[in-house]
């Protein structure tokens, strides 16, 4: 039974994640920031690519004490299991997912990841290896369902989320569009990759709800089976 896939992302109001050097930009505002909060806490765990540990070294904790002492107070730990789709072992052994806050935390990697790697980063997380060349999306996600994971919130970023979509693994998509162009052929979309040509290959979305949020717009999207 695989868990619950949200992802979450922010992005401008031409789709773009970040400017095409992969930098990270500030696109929402202090009200986003809190509603992020507000769905981390509530996940079993969260789930990044390898490119935005890299690009952004995140902690993906939970930033609220109060939030933090709901879940301590209902028997979960502190933050989420935070985990890294890292097909080829790359994520630095000092990241800070790694070291801030307690928590559990799982690298997925495939089988062409050097066993030199894996050995540097077994101290810091638990490692499962899925695939041969890149991470087995779905055979990961009912490992984390065995594992006890029913939500699972996705931060990230776009070569990842569009693999989850061409895997049919999510089930909802909640963004924020910010009030800023960023531009560029080469800057990361939601969904990067090769995308679909074919509109049978598409993902339909069905509108939850929006609300205008900061300086921007944020939209709950339900995909469509």
């Amino acid at each position: 039974m695989r868990p619950y896939i949200l992802v979450n992302v922010a992005v401008s109001a031409d789709g773009k994640l970040s400017t095409r050097e992969r930098r990270q930009v500030k696109i929402s505002g202090s009200d986003d920031f809190d509603r992020v909060d507000i769905i981390k806490s509530g996940a079993d765990a969260i789930m990044v690519g390898i490119g935005t540990i890299l690009a952004d070294d995140p902690s993906l904790t939970v930033k609220s004490p109060e939030r933090i002492a709901d879940r301590l107070s209902s028997g979960r730990p502190e933050h989420p299991i935070r985990i890294i789709i890292d097909s080829r072992g790359r994520t630095p052994p000092d990241a800070r997912i790694l070291h801030k806050g307690p928590g559990k935390r799982i690298i997925a990697v495939s089988s062409a990841a050097p066993e030199e790697r894996i050995a540097a980063l077994r101290p810091h997380a638990e490692i499962i290896s899925a695939g041969s060349e890149e991470v087995d999306l779905a055979a990961l996600m009912e490992v984390l369902g065995s594992q006890g994971v029913r939500r699972l919130m996705v931060e990230g970023g776009g070569t990842l989320i569009a693999g989850l979509f061409n895997a049919d693994l999510v089930d909802q998509l909640s963004m924020f569009v910010g009030n800023i162009i960023i531009g560029g052929s080469d800057a990361p979309t939601l969904a990067d990759g090769p995308g679909w040509a074919q509109e049978t290959d598409f993902t339909r979305l069905e509108l939850m709800q929006i609300q205008q949020m900061d300086q921007g717009v944020q939209i709950d999207w339900r995909v469509k089976r």
